[in-house]
């Protein structure tokens, strides 16, 4: 796609600095930050594949590791960061507060996509950054971990379950019952959890960037 700008950068959070990268198209209509599942990183083939989608449906992405090397050197052995809540969360509050800096995004709407525990540190996120994040976006995602601060979130909410996943589809019903803003649960048959079925991520994907598409054009 013509126009399109790839940046490698460097967040400076409270306590870490965390490397991603920084995509826009030109002309973006939003800005959307990606909150890796358990054990992911940046490099996530799944989440890369969404965010070319967006990417070509006029959205910045923004895809960065919620943990330093150090750290996800320890949590492959320990698995005691991936599932930290509060801290993922805390990262990804600290990306928001970074694009709100940035020339390119400081106009945006900023959406928030969480995959697996990502999915509730993008929620909590979202609870606290209230007036910045336009919509988000759970895939496979884990929203009942978010727990008190379902009840805070503003902005309009799109849970995507495989129909497969039935674990994770009655844990995304539980959380869709605490939340008081707009809210939507799709869910894909023939899928499991990874949506890894032939077509199935680019359904995600299509749901996401519709769903990115209405609400951050609002929010901006």
């Amino acid at each position: 796609m013509t126009g399109m700008q790839s940046t490698e950068v460097a967040i400076t959070a409270r306590d870490a600095t965390l490397h991603g990268t920084f995509t826009m198209p030109a002309q973006a209509n939003g800005i959307v930050a990606f909150a890796h599942g358990s054990g992911s990183s940046r490099f996530s083939r799944r989440n890369q594949r969404v965010a070319q989608f967006l990417n070509q449906a006029f959205l910045g992405t923004l895809l960065f590791d919620l943990l330093t090397q150090e750290e996800n050197s320890v949590d492959e052995f320990t698995a005691e960061f991936r599932f930290d809540i509060p801290l993922l969360a805390r990262r990804l509050t600290d990306a928001i507060d970074w694009l709100d800096i940035q020339a390119q995004t400081l106009a945006l709407g900023i959406g928030l996509f969480g995959a697996s525990t990502g999915a509730a540190a993008a929620l909590i996120a979202a609870a606290d950054r209230p007036r910045r994040v336009g919509a988000v976006v759970s895939r496979g995602g884990r929203p009942d971990l978010a727990g008190e601060a379902l009840s805070r979130v503003l902005a309009p909410t799109l849970f995507i379950v495989g129909g497969w996943d039935t674990e994770v589809i009655a844990l995304n019903e539980q959380a869709a019952k605490k939340l008081s803003c707009e809210h939507r649960t799709a869910i894909i048959p023939e899928a499991t959890h990874l949506f890894e079925e032939p077509g199935k991520l680019d359904e995600v994907s299509r749901l996401a960037a519709a769903w990115f598409g209405t609400h951050l054009t609002t929010a901006s």
